[in-house]
């Protein structure tokens, strides 16, 4: 019975060190979150003392709102692909940089390095390259071999693209290193019984590689999906939002609709709306993966 009391009360000790943790999280996350809730049901907004509860108002009018229908899609865009081209081109960089050569570890400082900087100063520096003045780099290029300058980021067809490149190439060197460190941890006895079945690289990667690195697949593609979803400050620095709606995603048109505008009710609309749609890819993302995983185990 002593020894009962005496674990009760260790554990007791343990569990009030979570109290100013758990008492944050109630305050910075979960009452936000139900404040949002609450106000996207009403016409809370700076022209206006009183706040009257108004239902799913605001709800219905997002899905008859052009400029947010645009940005949902440019949403699903860019999330998409972005997530399958900084994947697809991290894959096969890290099996390379996996490999016993004498430069791996400076190649792979060298494509880790923009994932640390500020997505800000990335923008920033790629609306200068990608600039349809006299200094843009890329364009200067283009004529260097002859080619026609391009409008990257004035364009409305392809400015959406022109910013997914410049993610690709900034998250692409962090996904490579969670793949580097599954890669590490595939036993080599099954490239040695492999090579012994006469099995040619192309094979060993299809059916050993490429299934073993399943738990970081699931852990990079949600993570960046979720990340592309709340894409922000990178529309913000290249475009703001344009030409036109162009490049407008939810994080940016949020921004104006809910504070430049001082619709605040219909901003928290907007914002639940993303959560909704972020939790429920993401759920459908780890349920799919995740039995993918089982299925290769």
């Amino acid at each position: 019975m002593n020894n009962k009391m005496t674990l009760f009360k260790r554990e007791l000790q343990y569990e009030a060190l979570l109290i100013p943790a758990l008492l944050g999280y109630l305050i910075f996350f979960i009452y936000p979150v139900l404040g949002g809730f609450y106000y996207s049901l009403t016409d809370w907004s700076a022209y206006s003392r009183e706040i009257d509860f108004i239902g799913l108002e605001n709800f219905r009018k997002l899905f008859h709102d052009s400029d947010i229908l645009t940005s949902i899609r440019n949403t699903f865009v860019f999330a998409i692909l972005l997530t399958l081209f900084q994947n697809g081109l991290a894959i096969p960089l890290a099996v390379i940089l996996n490999r016993d050569l004498k430069s791996r570890n400076i190649l792979r400082m060298i494509f880790f390095a923009p994932s640390v900087l500020s997505i800000l100063v990335v923008g920033y520096l790629w609306s200068f390259i990608m600039s349809a003045s006299d200094y843009g780099l890329l364009n200067n290029i283009l004529e260097f071999f002859g080619l026609a300058r391009v409008n990257w980021l004035g364009n409305p067809d392809i400015a959406l693209y022109s910013i997914i490149l410049t993610q690709v190439w900034q998250g692409c060197g962090w996904s490579m290193v969670i793949y580097l460190a599954n890669l590490q941890s595939i036993p080599d006895d099954l490239y040695e019984s492999a090579d012994i079945d006469g099995a040619g690289w192309f094979r060993q990667f299809l059916y050993i590689t490429f299934p073993m690195l399943a738990p970081a697949v699931t852990i990079t593609f949600i993570i960046v999906m979720i990340g592309s979803f709340k894409a922000f400050d990178i529309i913000f620095a290249m475009t703001g939002g344009g030409p036109g709606h162009a490049t407008e995603t939810i994080g940016t048109i949020l921004i104006q609709k809910g504070f430049t505008e001082g619709r605040y009710g219909y901003g928290a609309a907007l914002g639940i709306v993303m959560f909704l749609f972020i939790a429920v890819i993401s759920l459908i993302q780890l349920k799919f993966l995740k039995g993918r995983e089982e299925k290769l185990q």
